[in-house]
């Protein structure tokens, strides 16, 4: 699943194309309303940004593409338009003949029209800061680990926490801090906590270096093999830190990986 670092490679390759594109039509197949064709028109693209892992396409006239990946999505640009793949769900042609493709063979993302100011105000009440941002500080994460009787890994999860962070990057980063998934947040001793900070900022700040080198347009997105993965997807093998089997456990409808020798 795309998480922030994905989501920001993303972004910062539709940077290169993108703004100042003016969108001469609009094609919706799935993943969208009809509407969008009709908003989208005619509009200039005057900015690509980002919040957590939404995808915000800027147009003229007030009117934001708000766009979410969710497991298996991805979001591209095209030298031309007319030659999208099979699994293109929203093509938007661009005056110089490119195009932007919203592509997702499982159709679980979805782009939607909304005015500029409504969709910021929405995403700005329900995302808490993101890790890698001025916002994200040591004092804040600890006041915020003191209230919370969230488990350790579905705090990490939960989006009006923590914005951008999702399954894999949520599991490495408690690897690396040694927090055990199940642990409560605030019985967590403070430096577990401080741990458990530096160790997100530093995953992700890893992560998305792989992210950018290894993002490869249309289709899945490439292997990010610089980024070592240590438990997220290896039930069953070996810890390379003890040398304990890694196990699988399921939280809050989805799995959870960690070492319970490291992991206490």
């Amino acid at each position: 699943m795309p998480e922030l670092p994905e989501v920001e490679a993303v972004c910062r390759k539709l940077r290169e194309r993108a703004p100042g594109s003016r969108i001469t039509s609009a094609k919706v197949f799935r993943c969208a309303p009809a509407t969008l064709e009709e908003s989208a028109r005619g509009r200039t693209i005057r900015a690509v940004d980002r919040l957590g892992k939404h995808i915000l396409l800027r147009l003229s006239g007030g009117v934001t593409l708000h766009t979410h990946l969710r497991m298996s999505g991805n979001l591209f640009a095209i030298p031309d338009h007319r030659l999208h793949g099979a699994g293109a769900r929203v093509v938007l042609g661009l005056s110089h003949g490119a195009g932007i493709v919203l592509e997702d063979p499982r159709a679980l993302a979805r782009m939607e029209p909304a005015e500029t100011e409504v969709i910021d105000r929405k995403l700005a009440a329900g995302l808490g800061p993101e890790p890698l941002s001025p916002a994200f500080t040591l004092d804040w994460f600890r006041e915020e680990s003191r209230v919370s009787r969230q488990p350790a890994k579905l705090f990490l999860m939960d989006q009006t926490r923590v914005a951008g962070l999702g399954n894999i990057y949520a599991a490495e980063s408690l690897y690396r801090a040694r927090v055990n998934p199940r642990k409560l947040m605030n019985a967590l001793s403070p430096a577990k906590v401080d741990s458990l900070h530096g160790e997100i900022v530093a995953v992700l700040r890893d992560a998305l270096q792989s992210a950018i080198f290894a993002y490869g347009g249309p289709g899945k997105f490439a292997e990010a093999e610089s980024f070592p993965i240590a438990v997220y997807g290896r039930e069953g093998e070996p810890c390379d830190r003890c040398g304990r089997v890694i196990r699988r456990i399921a939280q809050g409808g989805r799995s959870t990986y960690f070492c319970p020798g490291c992991q206490r």
